[in-house]
C-alpha cells in the first residue's frame, strides 16, 4: 500500500507491505530520487540477561549512486566510518521507545538502494526505520520523527537540502517523539567574511531557539506518521520480562547496609566503588537471613543496585551533594601538561579528575588527508582535519584486548572532531591527525577529548582561532525536584535521566550532543542547563589559557611548508614522463610535494627549510626553461643541436650547478661535475649543448 505524506517541506511516500513481508516491519521509503528500505526483525525468545538486544545496521549500497566499490574486492564489505555513524543515530534515537521488559534480540537495516546527491540521507533513513518500527508488533507508543535544522542569513531552514547545508552557519539534527526530544546532534559551520576565518558560534539563546524550531517540526511529523499509519499496526501478544520482587531484599538492605553502601559508593575511582559493591553483596548473601530466604546472589546483587540508584539519585536532590562530595556546579580538579612527547609534534595530557586523555597532534601534507566516499557525493572527498578516539580497557581497569574502533570510539571522536574544526582555518596548509588516547575514564572523556585536542593543536603550532573546551552535563529528576550537575562522572551518567555534552569557545557553542532518557524536558530546564554548561566552560578554559600560554612549540621537529602558484600549464613539467621528474626532486631534497592541476598550487613540505628552498628554486627554473605551451600561446621551444655553442650569463646560482642563458629565454643546466672553478651570478661563461632530454638542457664547458 502506498502513503503519500507531505511534510515538514518534503513529499514523503511510503510503500508498505510490498517488499520484505517475512520481516516483523518493513518501509520502502522515497523522497526525490532517494529510495531507503527499512526493516525490523526479532527472534521469538527473549535473552536471559538485563538488557535490550538491540542491533541497528546502516548499509549505503554503491549502486544506489552508479558506481562500482572501489579496491580490490568489487563488493561493499565492512561499513565506514559514515555508516557507522549514521546507524548510531538511529539507534540513540529508536532505543528509548521500546518497553521496560522487552529483550527479543532485534535488527534494524536500513539499506540505502537509491541516492539523490539533494536529500538528506540520515534524516530520511531515522524516519523510515521509525515507520517500520511503528508497523511491527513491539508496541512503542508513537513513531520518531528526525529533523535537520539549518542557519542561512541568520534565519532557520527546516530539512535543508544538501547543496543549502554547504552553506548553512549550523547543523542541527535532533530526533524525537511528539513533544518529547531524544537525540540532538549539533555542530557550528566555520565560513570566510572578508578573507578572515570565522566560527560560527551559537549562543545558548539561538541554541535555545533552534531546538524549539526542530521541536515544533518533530511534533508535526510525528502526528503525521500516527494518522497515516496507525490504522496498519500489526497486533502485538508479546510478553516483557516482570521485575523480580526483591522488596524483601531490599528493603533488608536499607535496614542493615545502607551507612556500608553509602560508603561504597562515595569511593573516588570506578573499580574500587564496583568491588566494594560486590563485597557487600557477597557478605549479605551469608547472612541467616538471605539463606533462610534463599536470595539467589543475582536477585541480592540486583537489590543493591537498586539502592545505591535511589541513594545516589537522593543524596543529589536532597542534599545537593554527590558522590565524589561535589557541590553540583563543581568541575573536578583540572591538571594540564603539555609536549610531553619530545617527538610528537604536539601533544596534551588533560586529567579532569578520573579522566585522562593523551591527545596527539600529527601534521602533515595533503597526501595524507583522510579520503571517502559518499553517495551524495560524486567525487571522493579529502579531510584534512581527522580526530581519531581510543578507549583500552585498561582505561576502566579491565583487562580486555584492544580491538579496532567500535561505534563508541568513532562516535566520541566525530564528536570532538565536530568541536575543534570550526577553529582550524579550512585553509591551512597542513594536515591534521589528532590522536586521543584515554588512559583513565569516569565519565565525560570525549569532552577531555575536545580540551586537550585544542590544547594539542597549539602545542604543534597551529594557529587555531580559538581555544575550545567542553563539559558532560547530568541531569537528576525525581517528581517535582530536579538537579543539574555540571561534569558529571560514570556514576551520575549511568543513574541519571539526561547525558548533555556541550562543546564551545567563550562567546558560544561548537558542538553539542544530547541523549534524554526521561522524555521531553522543559524549556527553563534545558535554559538552565546550557547557561550552568557556559558557566564551567569559562572556568575550564581560564585554565587551559593558563597553560596554553607556557607552550614551548618544538619547531625543529615540525614540518615546514612553501606553498606558491604557477601556471597550470606547467604542473605537467614538474611530474615529467611517467612522474620520473618529480620522483627525482622528492628524493634530491627531501620534500613532499603536493600538486593541484586545478588551481596551478604547488606545496612543498619537509623537515629542512633550506631544502625546501632548494626545492622551490628548482621547480621554479625548471619550468622557466620550458615555455609553456598553450592554445593561445602556440610558440615552441628553439631548436639546440648537440655540440652547439654559447656565450651566456649565469642567471642562478644552486647547490648542484648553475642555470646559464643561451637563447630566447631558455636557460641550460651546467652541473657542477662539468665547473672547473666557481661561477657567480651574472657571470660570462663559454658552454655547448650536451643533451637534450624532455625539453631541458644540459650543458658541458666549450
Amino acid at each position: 500500500m502506498r502513503h503519500e505524506i507531505n511534510i515538514n517541506n518534503h513529499l514523503e511516500i511510503f510503500d508498505t507491505d510490498k517488499v520484505a513481508k517475512q520481516a516483523a516491519g518493513a518501509v520502502l521509503m522515497q523522497e526525490k530520487n532517494a529510495v531507503v528500505l527499512a526493516t525490523v526483525a526479532r527472534e521469538d525468545k527473549m535473552v536471559e540477561e538485563d538488557f535490550l538486544p538491540l542491533t541497528v545496521q546502516y548499509i549505503e549500497k554503491a549502486y544506489a549512486a552508479g558506481k562500482i566499490p572501489g579496491g580490490y574486492v568489487k563488493r561493499e564489505t565492512k561499513p565506514g566510518d559514515n555508516e557507522t555513524l549514521s546507524a548510531r543515530i538511529i539507534d540513540r534515537s529508536l532505543r528509548p521507545l521500546f518497553p521496560k521488559g522487552y529483550a527479543y534480540p532485534t535488527q534494524i537495516v536500513v539499506m540505502v538502494l537509491s541516492a539523490d546527491p539533494e536529500v538528506d540521507l540520515q534524516v530520511m533513513s531515522l524516519n523510515a526505520a521509525s515507520v517500520a518500527l511503528y508497523l511491527s508488533d513491539i508496541p512503542i507508543k508513537a513513531p520518531v520523527c528526525g529533523v535537520r535544522i539549518g542557519r542561512i542569513n541568520n534565519e532557520f531552514i527546516l530539512n535543508p537540502s544538501n547543496s543549502e547545508l554547504k552553506n548553512s552557519s549550523l547543523d542541527l539534527y535532533v530526533a524525537g517523539v511528539k513533544d518529547e526530544l531524544l537525540m540532538i546532534e549539533m555542530r557550528a559551520l566555520a565560513n570566510k567574511q572578508n578573507n578572515i576565518h570565522h566560527i560560527n558560534e551559537l549562543s545558548e539563546d539561538d541554541t535555545l531557539k533552534a531546538l524549539e524550531f526542530a521541536s515544533n517540526a518533530i511534533l508535526r511529523g510525528s502526528n503525521e506518521y500516527e494518522k497515516a499509519f496507525a490504522a496498519y499496526r500489526k497486533n502485538s501478544n508479546l510478553e516483557f520480562k516482570t521485575e523480580s520482587d526483591n522488596a524483601e531484599i531490599i528493603e533488608y538492605i536499607k535496614n542493615s547496609y545502607m551507612a556500608k553502601l553509602k560508603i561504597a559508593i562515595n569511593q573516588m575511582a570506578k573499580s574500587e566503588r564496583a568491588s566494594e559493591i560486590l563485597q557487600i553483596a557477597r557478605e549479605i548473601e551469608k547472612e541467616t537471613t538471605a539463606i533462610q530466604n534463599e536470595w539467589s546472589f543475582e536477585n541480592i546483587e540486583k537489590a543493591l543496585l537498586e539502592c545505591k540508584r535511589e541513594l545516589i539519585r537522593s543524596q543529589i536532590i536532597n542534599e545537593n551533594k554527590r558522590a565524589d562530595g561535589r557541590g553540583l556546579k563543581d568541575v573536578r580538579k583540572i591538571d594540564i601538561e603539555t609536549n610531553i612527547l619530545p617527538n610528537a609534534h604536539g601533544s596534551c595530557l588533560f586529567t579532569r579528575g578520573q579522566t585522562q586523555a593523551l591527545v596527539v597532534a600529527t601534521l602533515g601534507g595533503d597526501s595524507d588527508a583522510q579520503m571517502s566516499d559518499l553517495l551524495t557525493e560524486k567525487n571522493p572527498i579529502c579531510e584534512k582535519f581527522m580526530v581519531n578516539y581510543n578507549f583500552p580497557g585498561f582505561s576502566v581497569g579491565e583487562a580486555s584486548p584492544i580491538k579496532a574502533p567500535g561505534r563508541r570510539e568513532l562516535g566520541h571522536g566525530n564528536l570532538a572532531k565536530r568541536a575543534l574544526h570550526p577553529s582550524v582555518d579550512g585553509e591551512y596548509a597542513h594536515t591534521i591527525r589528532l590522536v586521543s588516547e584515554i588512559l583513565e575514564s569516569n565519565g565525560s572523556s570525549s569532552m577531555a577529548t575536545v580540551c586537550g585536542g585544542a590544547l594539542a593543536l597549539r602545542a604543534a603550532g597551529v594557529p587555531s582561532e580559538k581555544l575550545i573546551a567542553g563539559v558532560a552535563m547530568g541531569l537528576i529528576f525525581e517528581n517535582e525536584k530536579y538537579a543539574i550537575l555540571t561534569d558529571i562522572m560514570g556514576l551520575e551518567d549511568h543513574d541519571g535521566d539526561m547525558d548533555f555534552k556541550v562543546a564551545g569557545s567563550l562567546e558560544g557553542i561548537t558542538a553539542l550532543q544530547m541523549d534524554i532518557k526521561l522524555g521531553g524536558i522543559e524549556q527553563h530546564i534545558l535554559k538552565q542547563a546550557l547557561y550552568q554548561a557556559k558557566e564551567a566552560r569559562e572556568y575550564i578554559l581560564s585554565l587551559m589559557e593558563e597553560a596554553n600560554n607556557k607552550i614551548i612549540v618544538n619547531t625543529s621537529i615540525l614540518p615546514k611548508i612553501e606553498v606558491f602558484y604557477i601556471d597550470a600549464n606547467k604542473i605537467p613539467d614538474i611530474i615529467g614522463q611517467g612522474g620520473k621528474t618529480i620522483k627525482e626532486i622528492i628524493e634530491k631534497f627531501e620534500v613532499n610535494i603536493d600538486l593541484d592541476r586545478e588551481k596551478g598550487e604547488v606545496k612543498i613540505s619537509g623537515l629542512n627549510q633550506d631544502l625546501i628552498s632548494q626545492s622551490k628554486e628548482y621547480i621554479l627554473n625548471l619550468i622557466q626553461s620550458k615555455p609553456t605551451k598553450t592554445k593561445r600561446d602556440k610558440k615552441e621551444m628553439p631548436k639546440f643541436e648537440i655540440g652547439e655553442e654559447f656565450v651566456g650569463k649565469v642567471q642562478k646560482v644552486m647547490d648542484f650547478g648553475v642555470f646559464v642563458e643561451l637563447k630566447e629565454g631558455v636557460d641550460g643546466l651546467l652541473h657542477n661535475s662539468k665547473i672547473k672553478e666557481k661561477l657567480e651570478l651574472g657571470s660570462e661563461v663559454k658552454v655547448k649543448v650536451l643533451e637534450i632530454k624532455n625539453g631541458k638542457v644540459s650543458l658541458d664547458l666549450a
